[in-house]
This record gives C-alpha cells, sequence and structure tokens, in this order.
C-alpha cells in the first residue's frame, strides 16, 4: 500500500509540473493535410493522425487564447501542400505570431536538386526561418505542364470526338491534341505568373525584401545553405537538435518544455472552462461542404480514390442548415474540380433557396474551385478564395473516345444495336453522325449559354462583359478577384468572418459547425424521407459515382483514374492534363 501511495503521489507530481511546463506546439506536415476526414471507416483508418486543414487553423486560433503555449515550431521541408493550403497555413502562423508568440520554420532543405517554392512560401510566416547548413533553398519559381496522348491513341485506332466551348475549356485536350495550344499554353502561363507574383510579394513582405531583391534570388537558385542566409532569405543554419535546444533556451527558464503537435493539443484549466463557456449559446455558422468531383447522388468515397460530391447529399445539407434556429449564415466550402451539369445547377438552386431565407451564404474555395465547383460557389452573397485558388474555368465540353476500330484491330468485333434514332449516339463502338454531332454542339451551346449568364446575374455584371472572363479559362484567386470572379482573398476563417459580418454577428462569437454533422451509428438508419437528417450524411464507397452510370466500361474506368472528364463541367486532372507545381 504504502509503495502504491508513493507512486500516485510521484504520478501526481510529475502530472503537475508538466501541467506547468510551459508547451511549445509542433506543426507535422509530413503527411500533408486533408480537407476534411472521411466518411468511410476504411479511409479514416488510413488517414488516421493526418490533421485537417481546418483542424489546424481552428487550433492555432484556440491554442493563441492559452497563456500556457508560448510558442509554435513546423519542419517544412516535407511539405507536400498545394499553394492554397500553404496560403491559408500562413495566414493562421502569422495571426499566432501576431500575439507575440514564438514561430520558428526549420528545415534540412527547401528541396533537394528540386522546387521548394510552395514550402519556403510556408516558412516566411514564421518569424525565425533555421536550415540545415547543407541545404538547399530551391526557390526556383512555378513550373507547368501538359500531357497528351493522341498520338498513341491514333496509334491504337481510337478516335476522341469531343466538343468544347470554348478555345480554353482543354480538359478534353489530352485525347484531342498532341501538343500545347495557344490558348491553354496562355492560360497556363497566367497561372504560373500568378502564383509566383503572390509568392514573390509575400515573401518580399515578410522578409523585408524588395519585390526585385526576391525575383532575383528565384532567376538564380538553387542557392546554397551560406547565400541563402546572405540574401536574407534564411536567418540561422543548424540542424534540428540545435533548433529544440535554442527554443528551451529561450522559452524555458529550466529547459523544459512541453511538446505538442497542434492537432493532439487541447486546452487545460482556466483556458478550457473560458471556451467551454465562450461556446454556450453562441450564435452558429454552418459549414456545408462540396468536397470532389461534382455528380448526381450521395457523396462518398469514389473506389479508386478520391472524393465525391453527391448533389443529393449537398442539397440536403444546405436544406438542413436552413432549418436550424440556431443557424445564422452558411459557409459552403468548396474544393472541386467540378464535374456534372445538371448536379452543379441542382446545387446552385438551394444556395439561392438557402439565401431566400435571410440567412447569408458565403463561398469558401480551396485549392481549386473550378468549372463545375464555380457554378455552385457563383450564388452565394460572396466568394473567398486564395491568392493560389484555380477557380473560374466557366465552360463546358462533352465527346466520347470510340473504340471500336480499336478493338478490331485486336481481334475483337462489336456490332451495336439500337431502337431509336439515337440509341447509339454515346455509344463508344461507333461515331456521331453529322446529325448527332450539330445535336451536341447545339446542347454544348445551350448550356455554355446558361452558365455564363447565370454567372452574369450571380456577380451583378452584364453578360457582355462576363463572357470574355469565360470561355473555359481558368485563373487564380488573385486574378479572379481583379476581374470580379471572386470578392475577396483569404481562407476559410475569412469567409467565416464575412458570413457573421453580413448576419450582423461579431466574428469572434460564432461557433462553426459542420453539416451533415452525425456519429456513425446514426450514418447506418436509414432517412426516412429527403428531408430527413441522415438523407445529407454521405456513404462510404461508392461504386459508381453519380454521373458515371450509362458510360461505357473503358470510360468510366478512364473517370475513376482522373484521366476523363467527370462531366461535362470538368476541369482535366492535375497529373492527366496539366499541372503547376
Amino acid at each position: 500500500m504504502r509503495v502504491a501511495s508513493l507512486l500516485d503521489r510521484v504520478i501526481h507530481t510529475a502530472g503537475h509540473r508538466r501541467a506547468r511546463e510551459p508547451v511549445l506546439l509542433e506543426l507535422d506536415l509530413s503527411r500533408g493535410l486533408l480537407e476534411t476526414q472521411p466518411a468511410d471507416p476504411l479511409a479514416a483508418v488510413r488517414s488516421r493522425g493526418v490533421p485537417t486543414l481546418r483542424g489546424l487553423v481552428d487550433q492555432l486560433r484556440r491554442a493563441a487564447e492559452d497563456d500556457r503555449v508560448v510558442g509554435l515550431v513546423a519542419q517544412v521541408s516535407a511539405s507536400a501542400l498545394p499553394p492554397s493550403q500553404a496560403d491559408e497555413l500562413a495566414d493562421a502562423v502569422e495571426s499566432f505570431g501576431a500575439t507575440g508568440r514564438t514561430t520558428v520554420a526549420w528545415t534540412e532543405s527547401f528541396g533537394e536538386v528540386g522546387i521548394g517554392t510552395t514550402a519556403y512560401r510556408l516558412a516566411v510566416a514564421f518569424d525565425t526561418i533555421w536550415m540545415q547548413p547543407s541545404g538547399q533553398l530551391g526557390l526556383t519559381g512555378v513550373a507547368g505542364r501538359g500531357v497528351f496522348v493522341r498520338g498513341l491513341l491514333d496509334r491504337l485506332g481510337v478516335e476522341p470526338q469531343f466538343g468544347q466551348r470554348h478555345e480554353y475549356k482543354n480538359a478534353a485536350d489530352l485525347f484531342m491534341r498532341e501538343s500545347m495550344s495557344a490558348a491553354q499554353r496562355e492560360a497556363l502561363q497566367q497561372l504560373a505568373d500568378s502564383v509566383l507574383d503572390s509568392v514573390v510579394s509575400t515573401v518580399a513582405r515578410c522578409r523585408g525584401r524588395t519585390a526585385q531583391q526576391v525575383r532575383d534570388a528565384v532567376d538564380v537558385a538553387p542557392l546554397s545553405a551560406p547565400e541563402a542566409v546572405e540574401a536574407g532569405l534564411v536567418d540561422r543554419l543548424g540542424y534540428r537538435d540545435e533548433v529544440y535546444a535554442d527554443l528551451r533556451e529561450r522559452l524555458a527558464d529550466d529547459g523544459r518544455l512541453t511538446l505538442r503537435y497542434v492537432h493532439r493539443w487541447s486546452p487545460t484549466g482556466p483556458a478550457l472552462a473560458r471556451q467551454r463557456i465562450q461556446q454556450r449559446n453562441q450564435p452558429v455558422v454552418a459549414c456545408v461542404s462540396v468536397l470532389g468531383g461534382i455528380g448526381l447522388g450521395r457523396s462518398g468515397n469514389n473506389p479508386m480514390g478520391g472524393r465525391h460530391a453527391g448533389s443529393d447529399t449537398v442539397c440536403a445539407a444546405l436544406r438542413t442548415a436552413g432549418r436550424r434556429d440556431d443557424v445564422r449564415a452558411v459557409v459552403l466550402r468548396v474544393v472541386s474540380p467540378g464535374g456534372s451539369y445538371v448536379a452543379s445547377d441542382a446545387v446552385r438552386r438551394e444556395v439561392l433557396q438557402l439565401r431566400e431565407t435571410g440567412r447569408p451564404v458565403v463561398a469558401s474555395m480551396g485549392a481549386v474551385a473550378a468549372s463545375g465547383g464555380y457554378f455552385v460557389a457563383m450564388g452565394c452573397d460572396e466568394i473567398v478564395a486564395t491568392a493560389s485558388t484555380i477557380t473560374g474555368s466557366i465552360g463546358v465540353l462533352a465527346g466520347k473516345l470510340v473504340t471500336g476500330a480499336a478493338l478490331g484491330r485486336v481481334g475483337v468485333g462489336v456490332e451495336p444495336i439500337g431502337a431509336g434514332r439515337q440509341s447509339t449516339m454515346f455509344s463508344p463502338d461507333v461515331g456521331f453522325s453529322d446529325e448527332q454531332w450539330q445535336r451536341l454542339n447545339e446542347w454544348l451551346d445551350e448550356v455554355y449559354d446558361d452558365f455564363t449568364r447565370k454567372a452574369a446575374t450571380d456577380r451583378g455584371v452584364e453578360h457582355a462583359d462576363l463572357e470574355p472572363l469565360a470561355r473555359g479559362r481558368v485563373w487564380t484567386g488573385a486574378d479572379a478577384l481583379q476581374r470580379g470572379l471572386v470578392d475577396q482573398l483569404g481562407g476559410f476563417r475569412a469567409a467565416v468572418e464575412r458570413a457573421a459580418q453580413r448576419a450582423d454577428v461579431d466574428p469572434d462569437t460564432v461557433t462553426v459547425h459542420t453539416v451533415p454533422h452525425s456519429n456513425p451509428l446514426e450514418r447506418l438508419r436509414l432517412p426516412a424521407s429527403s428531408e430527413s437528417a441522415t438523407a445529407s450524411a454521405p456513404v462510404g464507397l461508392l461504386a459508381a459515382a453519380g454521373g458515371l452510370v450509362g458510360m461505357s466500361g473503358m470510360e468510366g474506368l478512364l473517370v475513376r483514374s482522373g484521366l476523363m472528364p467527370h462531366g461535362v463541367l470538368s476541369l482535366p486532372n492535375p497529373w492527366a492534363g496539366w499541372e503547376l507545381r
């Protein structure tokens, strides 16, 4: 008994001492960031321990109110974040550091014989940047590329037949062309220039340099570690142990610090009590997400990876938010390259219906919110995007890959039959007839006209002024702001603040609730009607994502793998069609 009592006393004393130790938060980006936790249990297990972007931003806001938290340290070399996520996280780090807390970024190297631009853009948000003496500063700029398989298809005997509206709507160029068109080159070059402009201006502001000094460094990069220090782009050289030794010396009187990952930290004592009191009876800003390719049906995960935003799920969630008395405003979080036209139109309609209830709706664009992703956002009261968000792409495409001749080359004979004059119109076995091609192009013109006119109405501009900005062209958030396609630059938190302000609520007093929010047991319950709360819950694994039904086996496989556009309002897959790094 005495031994047990003594052990309890030691544990209690150690725990009490540890509770009084200052807390140094660590930012773990080694596995990237999730937009949100997956609904599918298997995907949730695979991603266990991977933080979410919104979760990190929220945690840093909470930590800034806890007196025990004295600083933040992050290893950014392994950061595989897209530029948009780096923008959002950097804003949160700067806000955390503005409270007087120490923020330190360290790295072995910003790219080792590779590009380190995005990682460095995040690092400059910290007060101090350390780099290993053997490292490099790979601030080499922004690279892009296009991939084209028309030559391969010709050899195989596969004929691509697609119509696009208009010259910048190049999602099908992967199949249609052997090289980059002038329009695609122009748009991609503008994207790369815009992202680099944003990086240069941010680095110059954070590091106290002129834009020209930063561009000069970009032009001669990669820089060695001593060169990076000499250029004022890195503060100190050292290894991880030296970084942490310096932090312990500066932040703790006795050298003792409690280390906690940001996503594993939680407030204690007075800070926890204060936050719980503040959350009681606070007005709510609801968050409804559109994540992944947009299609009909329920949201979920595709069998070959990736998210699917089903219009049934998104629309039901918007209706649920509109029925809740405590919801004062809604943020529509869009991270989507688009997809189905009719599904996107259904979501836009629900957004407009929700606004009719008097609740403001603000769109928050993530890494990409283009084509159908722009369609669902354009009906909101305001659109907030990061400087590096890929958006726009107001255009349309449709067509098919004709594989009949290719099958014949390998000895497979196919003879399609049908009842009805147009029954084989979308069959992959035969090409479009002249009449079918005319019908397809008429429909593309109708969809493009509808898209552009609705966009002009939603944005409050003349159709003649908006149409030249459409034509399928993609823009960064920074360029879209200049052209009136978005209203403000910022991340999710900025969208929450704008939604609260529009609802005449103090942004610091609101609580953000994800809609739908249900536990696993509730997801197993079948909805009683389309108005049931469980109707807005995503399903786990989709055998066939909405919008894929009716496709040939080959086209369905290409869509699920990301090679084929998910719908008529789609961007090309970043690695299949084009990409920026």
